[in-house]
Order: structure tokens, then sequence, then C-alpha cells
């Protein structure tokens, strides 16, 4: 038993979540820390009696080959926040946060804790019913103890933050709600793309899923709420402040999320009204089914989203003419980062598409030039355009999800090339039905950008996922397969010299980044220590973790860089 409980990837989930403890102000957020504590407990119990179930008992049909990932899916997001409520809660103790920021994010903290607590609260009772808590019966028990005292802990924490009154319950409910809509997000995923991923990687995605749709469904009904009482909400005064491009990027993200949903009914409706029992009525249909998707695609992008956007935040024009007018405020930086990105794009992918074909290459080694090729066209730019950065990801995120649902469809005519060519660059992570790898990557390098936007006393937190993935992951895997001997153990892959080649790659970066951020004005605080221990620890996660490391490895990276 103790040998399963001390795995690798608890091993260094463990000592992550010690490194965010022992950096808490505990006057401020000991309860915050308490919590996160019952909740890794409680997630570890759960998942070493799932990975010891027989496979007949199996609640899912997960991904093959990896663990269930649910200690590590169910701390993430929530020691993230936590890494960012104290950053932040330096900031405001040097008033350069105020109060309302710091209890937002208090606020997202207790929703992403309610989200986790929900899902191994769900997986406990399921594994229960099959008695698969029957080798381990104690364990169930800490579990559950540990899991009934998180929402005490979270009411009690909430109450000393905000006023006892009506508000207060509506935040709890909101809170409370989130872990809900993840269960049941969670299901549907698990049951709609089967065997695409590990119970920790539909965790994580569902709790931020379920976090970044909250948070425009209470900006939404914020604006409702004052528009038609024409007062100001309390629970507005707990808002971080909104950017345009925030704006833009979660409309567009979230319209795209939603919309394969409506498009659904749609196309139910379309094919209930045509007749398909010839050859010449399905072609017929398909060219139909195709002008049908253009059509609701152009009204939800040019009409129904800007009009969400206007809605919420005072744009004074179209936000498509907003984009364009940030573009041209400064043209020649910007248009010719755009310029430069296409041409590196259009040549690696002629590149290595063609390379995939003809080549004997590992495509798992194929694909780390993409991760070197995204260090060449983001590391420039978070330097000197990071504002456009920002703006050019959430593009390039709506571009992939625009080009999934025309590939999952099969729109004609697009639907099946997109397929054929995706599927060159696919590996054992990916299926028919869903491929993920290149929105991991593209997330993987944007998140940390976007969480730093506002204030970050950390220079190098920004570059977590572009330093991680580009660089330590890439030089992990080609030094590992080309001159790796020993690994770490022995059903897997990975190899003590590829994780020595990664971490010591990134701290060079690190040591070769820090002089080029001081000449454009950032000061750096952070003790060198600190930043050698997180690069350690993520180098660790990369090599004993069997989960999608494009998602997990710059969050990670990121909430350690915070502290």
């Amino acid at each position: 038993m103790t040998a399963s409980f001390m795995s690798g990837e608890r091993t260094v989930v463990v000592l992550f979540i010690a490194g965010v403890l022992y950096s808490l102000p505990f006057s401020l957020l000991f309860p915050h820390g308490l919590a996160l504590s019952l909740l890794a407990l409680s997630a570890s119990f759960i998942e070493i009696s799932y990975d010891n179930s027989s496979p007949s008992l199996s609640l899912f049909h997960s991904r093959p080959g990896a663990s269930s990932g649910i200690l590590l899916g169910s701390v993430t997001l929530p020691s993230l926040f936590l890494s960012k409520l104290i950053q932040f809660s330096r900031g405001f103790s040097s008033s350069q946060v105020n109060l309302q920021e710091l209890q937002y994010l208090t606020l997202q903290y207790w929703a992403t804790s309610a989200t986790s607590f929900c899902v191994l609260l769900f997986l406990a009772v399921v594994l229960r019913r099959r008695s698969s808590f029957s080798a381990a019966g104690w364990g169930f028990g800490f579990s559950v103890c540990f899991l009934l005292l998180q929402p005490l802990i979270c009411f009690l924490a909430l109450a000393a933050t905000f006023q006892a009154d009506l508000h207060l319950a509506l935040k709890l409910s909101w809170v409370i709600c989130h872990g809900f809509a993840a269960v049941k997000l969670m299901q549907h995923f698990l049951q709609a793309f089967p065997s695409c991923a590990s119970i920790g990687e539909v965790l994580l995605v569902s709790a931020g899923i379920v976090l970044y749709f909250g948070d425009m469904l209470l900006l939404t009904v914020t604006k409702l709420y004052q528009l038609l009482m024409s007062s100001e909400l309390v629970i507005a005064k707990y808002e971080i402040g909104r950017s345009e491009i925030g704006i833009i990027i979660q409309g567009l993200l979230l319209g795209l999320l939603l919309y394969p949903i409506a498009f659904k009914y749609v196309l139910q409706i379309w094919e209930w009204c045509t007749n398909t029992e010839s050859s010449e009525s399905r072609r017929y249909n398909e060219i139909g089914r195709s002008l049908l998707f253009i059509a609701s695609f152009l009204l939800v992008m040019t009409v129904i989203i800007p009009s969400w956007m206007q809605f919420v935040h005072e744009f004074h024009m179209h936000p498509f003419f907003w984009v364009l007018s940030f573009v041209f405020s400064e043209p020649s930086k910007r248009l010719s980062l755009c310029i430069y990105w296409v041409i590196v794009i259009g040549v690696s992918v002629l590149r290595f598409y063609n390379i995939s074909k003809n080549s004997k290459i590992e495509r798992i080694l194929l694909r780390k030039y993409y991760h070197l090729m995204a260090v060449m066209m983001f590391l420039p730019a978070v330097i000197f355009q990071p504002r456009f950065l920002d703006l050019a990801f959430g593009a390039a995120l709506a571009v992939f999800l625009t080009l999934e649902i025309i590939r999952v469809w099969r729109i004609w005519p697009l639907g099946q090339p997109i397929h054929q060519f995706m599927n060159a660059f696919t590996d054992h992570r990916d299926s028919d039905l869903l491929i993920v790898s290149h929105f991991s990557l593209l997330l993987g390098c944007a998140l940390p950008i976007w969480m730093s936007s506002g204030y970050n006393d950390r220079p190098l937190a920004p570059f977590a996922g572009i330093l991680s993935l580009g660089i330590g992951d890439t030089m992990a895997s080609i030094v590992g397969h080309k001159y790796g001997v020993l690994r770490w153990s022995k059903t897997g892959k990975k190899t003590i010299e590829g994780t020595a080649a990664g971490i010591t790659s990134v701290l060079a970066s690190c040591l070769l980044l820090l002089p080029v951020l001081a000449s454009t004005g950032y000061i750096f605080t952070q003790h060198w220590l600190s930043i050698s221990l997180a690069v350690t620890a993520s180098g660790l996660l990369e090599a004993y973790t069997a989960q999608l490391d494009n998602a997990f490895i710059p969050l990670f990276f990121y909430s350690l860089l915070c502290l």
C-alpha cells in the first residue's frame, strides 16, 4: 500500500502542494490552504482505489495506457488560483491590487475547489456502490470525512471575507453550481468521447470550461440586473476589470464551444426535412449541410457573439472594427509580426507534413519540432508585443475550434481533407473522435500569458508555457530518445538523461531571459533558488506523469513561479 501510495507522479504532486502551502501567508489564507490539503488527501485515496480496481469496475472508458490522474486533475486549478491569491496578497499589501480584485479571485478559488469537491464526491459514491473500496475501506472513510469538511471550510472562509447576508448566500450558490455543472459536463464528455482522455484530464478541462463560462454568465447577469434595475449590483464589486481583448477572446471561445450544441439541433431538423434515399439526394444533402453550416456560423460570428460583447462592454464600435483599429494602431510592429508568423507556420507545416508522410521518424519526436516552432513564434511577441499576442492566441484558438468543428462534422468539402491532414500529426493520446494535441500546446503557451495580464510581480511567469513545453519538454524528448539509457521506471519510456536535459535547458533559458527582461523595465524580485526548484519540479512531473503534459505542466510551472 505504501509503494502504491507513493508513486512518482503522486510524490511530485505532494511536493508541489507542500511548496504552495509553504508560501502561504497564514494570517490571510489559512482556510484556503487547509481546504487544498484536505482536497489532496481525498483525491489521493480515491485515485489509489480507482487505479487498483479491476477494469470491469471502471466508471468510464478513459484513455488507454494512462493512469486515472485524479489527484493531479483535482489539485491543479485550486493550486493555481491559490498561487495567484498569494501573488495578489503581495500586491494588496503594497497597494498595487485593490480589495475587489482580491475578493473576486477568492471567489474563483472556491469555485475551483467546489468543482474538484463535487467530482471527487461523485467518484467516491460510484466507486463505493461498485465495491471498489473493499480492499481499502478505511481509505473511503478518510476520503468522505475530508470531503465533507470542504463545504464547512468554504462557508467559514467566505463568511469571513464577505458580509453575511443575502449576497453571501448567492455567492455560495454560485460556487456550488460550478461543482454540479462540472460533474455533468465531465460525464457527458467521457460518454461522448470514450477513450479520448483520462479522468484527470477531463476533470481539468471540465473545471476550466465551467469556470470560464461561469465568469461570462456572471458578467451577463450583472449587466442585465443593472439594465433592468438601473442600479449597481453588489456582486459587481468583486469583479476584476475587463479589457476589450479579454472580452473578445471570451466571447469568441465560448461562442464557438456553444455553437455545436445549437448546430446539432438545426442539423437534425434539416435532415428530418430532407430525403436522403438516393445517392443524388445524399449529394445535395451534403451541399445543403455545408451551406447551412456557413450561414449559421456567419450569423453567430458576425451578429450574436459581437452583440454579446457590446452588451457587456462599451466598445463604441463593432468588435471586428475595434480589432482592426487595434492592429493598425502600431502597423509596422504588428503587421510585421503577423507576416513573420505566417512565414514560420507555412514553412514549418509544409516541411513537417512531408516528413511525416515519407519518414520513419517517430511522431512524438516530429511533434516536438512544433514545440520549437512555438518558441520561435511566441517568445519575441511576449517580450515586445504582449497585448497583441493575447489577441493572436484567441484568434488562433478560434481557428482551431472552427477547423475541429468542420472535421468532426465532416462538413463538405473541407471536412475529410482536414481530417487526413490532422491525422498526420496525431499520436496515442489522440483519437479519430477528438484530436487535442494542437489545442493543448496552444493553450499551454497561452494560459500563463493570459493569467499574467494585470498585476504580475514575477516576470518569468508569463513564459511558463513557452519554457516548459517549447524548450524543456522538447529537449527532454530529443535527448532522451537519442542518448537516454537510464529509465525512470521499468515500464515507462522517460529517461533520466532526458529529464536532466530538459531541466538544464529551461534553467539556461531563464538565465538568458532575465537580462533581456531587465532591459525592457522588468524588476526581478524572485530568488534564483525558488526558480530552480520550480523548474526541477516541473521537469520531474514531465518524467513521471502519464497525463497530457501539454495541459498540466505549464499550469504546474506557472503556479510555482507565482510563489
